[in-house]
């Protein structure tokens, strides 16, 4: 039975048509999407986040909603296969020092005892630790990482250990400082030995430096003012935005 008219001459005359043929490739698009994010989580903010995945677009909002949300944090190092202790909250003399949140790293590479910190603080520091810090090392020493030097997290007091004012984000154990990073070969890395020196120390140290700034929502070193001349300053404070100097 011969049509009356030549159907293929009238596809895409009609804005029916069109309409279907927009519809029909934006549901590719978002096909080819779904899968594409499926394949990179890191790049998904609705995956959930591991501390394993490379870098992503999503990954720094991942990591701050985890500020707020210590069960959610707590659920992060898990899926990460991050050994941790999981300790219970600590009063103070000072309301303003209690720590209802605290967390320990059971196998992160500090020097000395393991400082507890903060849910947010922890996971942070393990995704900085495995994604700037051992990769610099490696890359620019040929060496593995064998301890990260600190000054500790936790600390009563307030900024700059003044006697009235804003509190630190010590005070809760909300941030931790980091002074120096030794080699497996016995190279030794100190923020206030090699900051200035110049070389491939100073070179680590910008670089892990600038590796902190995508995890943690403030981090300062030695161009941000003398008081930090021997150690960089990592917190996750609630702020909008972020510090990195």
């Amino acid at each position: 039975m011969k049509l009356p008219f030549d159907l293929s001459t009238r596809i895409g005359r009609f804005a029916g048509d069109r309409r279907v043929i927009v519809v029909f490739v934006l549901l590719c698009f978002a096909l080819v999407g779904r899968v594409w994010l499926a394949q990179h989580p890191q790049h998904n903010p609705w995956a959930p986040l591991d501390l394993r995945d490379p870098p992503g677009w999503a990954t720094d909002t991942k990591l701050t909603g985890l500020k707020d949300d210590p069960e959610l944090c707590r659920a992060v190092l898990d899926r990460s296969d991050v050994a941790f202790t999981d300790l219970p909250a600590s009063e103070a003399s000072e309301p303003a020092c209690a720590r209802p949140d605290r967390v320990k790293l059971n196998t992160f590479p500090y020097a000395g005892r393991n400082p507890p910190s903060t849910c947010a603080v922890a996971a942070s520091a393990e995704y900085w630790h495995r994604h700037s810090v051992a990769p610099a090392a490696e890359e620019i020493f040929g060496s593995p990482l064998s301890r990260i030097e600190h000054f500790g997290s936790y600390s009563c007091r307030r900024l700059y250990g003044r006697d009235s004012g804003a509190w630190s984000e010590h005070a809760t154990g909300n941030a931790i400082d980091i002074a120096a990073f030794v080699l497996e070969d016995g190279t030794r890395i100190s923020v206030l030995g090699d900051w200035d020196g110049g070389g491939d120390k100073a070179r680590f140290l910008r670089q892990v430096r600038d590796g902190a700034c995508d995890a943690f929502g403030t981090v300062l070193s030695p161009e941000y003012n003398e008081a930090h001349a021997d150690h960089f300053h990592f917190d996750q404070a609630q702020r909008f935005g972020g510090v990195c100097r």
